[in-house]
């Protein structure tokens, strides 16, 4: 997964918040895993500063990294955005469009991934603006 993050996006005081409780859950995971930030950064292709900054909220962690980061720490990308289903109010039926996009995501070659991750940065960035 080497060269999996390379951006490091700085987070406004609008987004921080969020931010910060993304990078607690994360945090929380990796230390259950028993992973130090060293490790995930090697295998997420950052230095370790940037990794850090993930876990208290600094900075934005770009969208194509979720599932990499996800799949290190055996969470969904909606579990790592705090979006988790109660199992008693979820409805019974498919797998959402959003789940099964960010599927056929993680069954791309690399470099097609970063594309499209590239991609969908940039339109998430207009949309905050």
């Amino acid at each position: 997964m080497a060269g999996v993050i390379q951006n490091r996006t700085t987070v406004n005081s609008h987004e921080q918040q969020f931010f910060k409780a993304m990078g607690a859950r994360i945090a929380q995971a990796r230390k259950k895993r028993g992973l130090t930030q060293q490790q995930m950064a090697d295998q997420l292709g950052i230095a370790q500063q940037t990794y850090a900054h993930y876990e208290v909220g600094d900075v934005r962690i770009p969208t194509f990294a979720l599932p990499a980061l996800g799949a290190l720490l055996g969470m969904t990308p909606n579990e790592l955005l705090g979006q988790t289903t109660n199992p008693r109010k979820a409805k019974p039926g498919p797998i959402s469009k959003l789940d099964q996009q960010f599927e056929r995501i993680r069954q791309l070659p690399r470099a097609r991934q970063q594309v499209l991750m590239d991609m969908l940065d940039g339109v998430l960035a207009q949309a905050v603006h």
